[in-house]
């Protein structure tokens, strides 16, 4: 089978396609045939983490040496990205009993990745679950990752109907997804963005759009129940006087300080500084699969790239152009019989 591998860190260019083995289910695996797969923020960072610095890298300081340690230190240990899929299963493991083949799923991988390939093994129990019917394979391959943190995130703040909400960063994987369910749980949205996805923002349900290059919303006196910077972008120092009282300010990405001042503004002062982790659980896909078929989640595709031009697929989102999900496409020859089947 065929996988888009990179064998050292570094720019676009790094990336591949090679023949590599075919997995084979093992006792409570599914072979998945990959449809689609999107490139996230997660595989960027991956394929350059080797010049990630401790500065530029968006957690505690705790945990960059572990994850330096997982990735590779001074070369790749996965060599192969790619954490979301959509695909369909064509072969089972003895004992699997949540799936058959010819079932369409959709799925996480988190860390372990691998879905930058024709086919990947995953076991039954993993964050996989049946594809939404309402969703092509592009556009439920880009749901998994962005939507299942969005959902762990808010609720850790409890959104009430009426709140007033901005989402930092709503353009993005999580950003996207955080507009849809606070727009779900009844609340006045407003999301922050650069001028190509303001339009992107404006379909997945914000009430008011702000373009990031024309306006500093921390400045426009405006005030908010809840602020969600995704990337910690701004800050609380910054965002502080745009949270009403008893505002929280959530983040997604934080450091140290960022954890000092949860525990301070959570012994003092009204305003507080909540840092959260997200985990992934099948029953939480679930729920996003059922919010889907319900039509409270959608997805944007901006464009689909080959296998072949998987490079060329990173370039574009670094360029800062992109106006929606990118999907890479499997170039599965459709006329040849699976060897599994």
């Amino acid at each position: 089978m065929k996988a888009i591998v990179y064998t050292e860190y570094g720019p676009p260019e790094v990336l591949g396609v090679k023949e590599v083995p075919l997995p084979k289910p093992k006792e409570g695996e599914v072979l998945i045939k990959i449809r689609a797969t999107p490139v996230n923020f997660g595989d960027l960072m991956a394929r350059n983490f080797g010049n990630v610095s401790l500065q530029n890298f968006n957690m505690p300081f705790a945990f960059y040496f572990p994850a330096r340690l997982y990735f590779g230190y001074s070369r790749p240990k996965q060599g192969v990205l790619g954490s979301e899929f959509s695909g369909d299963i064509v072969a089972v493991g003895k004992g699997v009993e949540r799936f058959k083949v010819g079932d369409a799923v959709f799925g996480y991988r988190g860390q372990a990745m691998g879905a930058y390939a024709e086919y990947l093994c995953m076991a039954e129990s993993g964050t996989l679950t049946h594809k939404p019917s309402n969703m092509s394979y592009k556009e439920a391959a880009t749901v998994p990752y962005g939507a299942i943190t969005a959902l762990n995130l808010l609720r850790k703040v409890d959104i009430k109907k009426g709140e007033k909400v901005l989402i930092n960063g709503a353009s993005g994987s999580i950003g996207s997804y955080a507009v849809q369910l606070s727009k779900h749980y009844g609340a006045e949205v407003t999301g922050v963005c650069s001028t190509p996805r303001v339009e992107w923002v404006r379909a997945m349900g914000a009430d008011r759009v702000i373009d990031y290059t024309r306006e500093d919303f921390t400045e426009n006196k405006q005030t908010y129940d809840l602020i969600f910077d995704v990337l910690g972008k701004s800050s609380f120092h910054r965002c502080k006087a745009s949270l009403k009282p008893n505002g929280r300010y959530l983040l997604a990405s934080f450091k140290s300080r960022q954890l000092w001042q949860m525990l301070t503004t959570k012994l003092a002062g009204d305003k507080k500084v909540i840092c959260a982790l997200s985990t992934d659980k099948v029953e939480d896909l679930e729920h996003i699969k059922e919010l889907v078929e319900a039509n409270v989640i959608t997805s944007v595709i901006d464009k689909t790239f080959s296998m072949d031009q998987a490079a060329d697929a990173h370039r574009y989102i670094e360029s800062g152009l992109k106006k929606g999900n990118i999907v890479i496409v499997m170039d599965h020859d459709e006329t040849k019989e699976h060897p599994q089947e």
